[in-house]
């Protein structure tokens, strides 16, 4: 019994089967016939490379809203004082 060995594919070539299948009328099965691979890796090449990439990676804190109300604390505090004094 002779096991087959795997196809090794591109990265250029899953991106344009994935782009072929995505902007083709016909369904994945027929695009994975014409571009001569199996059904199953063309889905998942097509989950893997149609993820929407993050443009911006920073994270958005809210260190300047904790500032704000530490700063309007104290304010409140201080007049609370004064109207009590």
């Amino acid at each position: 019994m002779s096991q087959e060995k795997a196809k090794i594919y591109t990265a250029e070539f899953r991106v344009s089967a994935v782009k072929l299948a995505n902007e083709s009328d016909k369904p994945i099965s027929q695009t994975a016939k014409d571009v001569g691979v199996n059904e199953n890796s063309l889905h998942t090449w097509a989950n893997k490379y149609s993820r929407p990439v993050e443009q911006d990676k920073t994270v958005r804190t809210d260190e300047h809203l904790y500032e704000e109300l530490k700063r309007l604390n104290k304010e409140i505090a201080h007049l609370i004082e004064d109207a009590i004094c």
